[in-house]
């Protein structure tokens, strides 16, 4: 798990013009929005790592007990087949109750193929408890790296969420118009929406849900159903399509197939920026639907009022 250090955040840069203000806010918004995206992604590898872990753990333990148990279950086969039950068998043992020399040789060749099985089965177990013990002790120290890299990223979140409340305190002092210009710059212009049908049954219901979404409030790392940020939102939506996606723009970027731009269809996520930091749906006629930035609610753009296009992933395949 990797992440970019934003350059520009050490302190919040006093604006000299509005229109430097304006462009202050927008290029603060995006780099929050980056970080954010990175806190998501990291933490869905934490979660991975976490159940990584516990099932580590349950396999450890499993063959733990099931070598425990064995060795009592060999002791008491001895005991019950061999000298009914009381004390260990011995060829002593074999030979006093044997009628004869080919009973002798019978019984002591079963007692010798009884315990090479027996001890060729505690060798398995034995060394899928070591396996398992050596999973657990991998995953675990995973899962310290994944909740490093989770704390290091969450850190720079809030540290730039500090900072840009002194970019917040410029817009505010923006006149309408340039606020406009920041609001247009990062989350494109807002237009009726105009879907188109899905191709698919599950396509449809993303698309839908999403829509439905329009109006909602932009929260950083929410994912519905009260408010919701870019890729949260995208995973809200798939959901109701029975799809599970992670909560990270750059992780649904690798999902499903990849579409060109021209072949776009309802349904398929839309993506922004190197390295993917922001995430839309679209929706058909030119049209995406996104939970936009800070400030912005969700909304319907058209795809070309976007900057920094990136690619485009199809989820719902058949």
């Amino acid at each position: 798990m990797t992440f970019t250090i934003l350059p520009g955040t050490a302190a919040a840069a006093p604006a000299t013009s509005p229109q430097q203000a304006a462009k202050l806010v927008s290029d603060a918004d995006h780099q929050l929005e980056v970080v954010t995206e990175q806190v998501n992604a990291a933490r869905v590898v934490l979660d991975q790592q976490k159940a990584a872990v516990a099932s580590a753990e349950k396999h450890a333990a499993a063959a733990q007990a099931q070598l425990q148990a064995m060795a009592g279950q060999i002791r008491q086969v001895a005991r019950s087949a061999y000298t009914g039950g009381g004390t260990d068998v011995s060829q002593l043992d074999v030979l006093m109750t044997s009628k004869s020399a080919d009973a002798f040789v019978s019984q002591i060749g079963t007692l010798d193929a009884i315990a090479g099985h027996t001890n060729d089965v505690v060798a398995q177990v034995s060394k899928a408890s070591h396996a398992a013990a050596a999973a657990r002790a991998k995953a675990d120290a995973a899962a310290t790296q994944a909740q490093a890299t989770f704390d290091q990223v969450a850190a720079k979140q809030r540290d730039l969420q500090a900072k840009i409340a002194d970019y917040k305190r410029q817009y505010a002092a923006l006149t309408a118009p340039q606020r406009a210009v920041v609001n247009l710059t990062a989350a494109g212009s807002s237009v009726a929406p105009s879907a188109a049908p899905a191709p698919t049954g599950a396509a449809q219901a993303a698309v839908s849900t999403a829509l439905a979404q329009v109006g909602k409030p932009y929260v950083w790392g929410a994912a519905g159903p009260s408010a919701f940020d870019c890729s949260g939102l995208m995973q809200y939506a798939y959901s109701a399509a029975g799809i599970s996606l992670p909560h990270s723009s750059s992780g649904q970027s690798t999902m499903g197939v990849p579409v060109s731009r021209s072949a776009l269809q309802p349904g398929d996520l839309v993506f922004f920026y190197s390295p993917v930091s922001h995430v839309g749906m679209y929706i058909g006629n030119g049209q995406m639907v996104h939970a936009a930035t800070s400030g912005e609610p969700v909304k319907v753009v058209s795809l070309d009022s976007m900057p920094n296009y990136n690619s485009a992933r199809r989820i719902a395949t058949g």
